[in-house]
């Protein structure tokens, strides 16, 4: 019998700025189930560390370059994704340049504040979005 652990992730809120202009936060629409608008990320894999994890994932489903400026937090509730028990390790990241959906990103779309979807999010991604808002 084996040591059986949650899967580990990483999410990253994506802070898309134009010189000193700040031009909202980057989610994007998944490709796979759940289906749904989301913030950008991926789960760890063997050999990386979590940041590594976090700038690889943004320029596969967001194609930006992200330079990660701390964790906003690390969510763990056993149901928070319905494909089973996932750990995220959520950061905060700026970025530049125009946003390209890739990998299991369907679409990818900017939101200034005002304007996010908060019921439109997966998984406890809404949760995320305030907690870094009232941060």
């Amino acid at each position: 019998m084996g040591i059986r652990t949650p899967l580990l992730a990483v999410d990253v809120i994506v802070r898309l700025w134009e010189g000193d202009t700040f031009k909202g936060i980057v989610l994007i629409e998944r490709k796979n189930p759940p289906v749904g608008l989301a913030i950008p990320g991926g789960f760890v894999e063997i050999g990386e560390t979590v940041e590594q994890t976090a700038v690889r994932e943004m320029k596969e489903e967001t194609g930006l370059d992200v330079d990660l400026k701390g964790i906003v937090g690390v969510y763990s509730d056993p149901s928070r994704d319905p494909r089973g028990h996932v750990v995220s390790i959520v950061f905060k990241g700026d970025a530049s340049g125009v946003p390209s959906a890739g990998s299991d990103a369907k679409k990818v779309r900017v939101y200034r504040l005002e304007e996010i979807p908060f019921e439109r999010l997966v998984f406890d991604h809404a949760r995320i979005l305030r907690d870094y808002l009232m941060g």
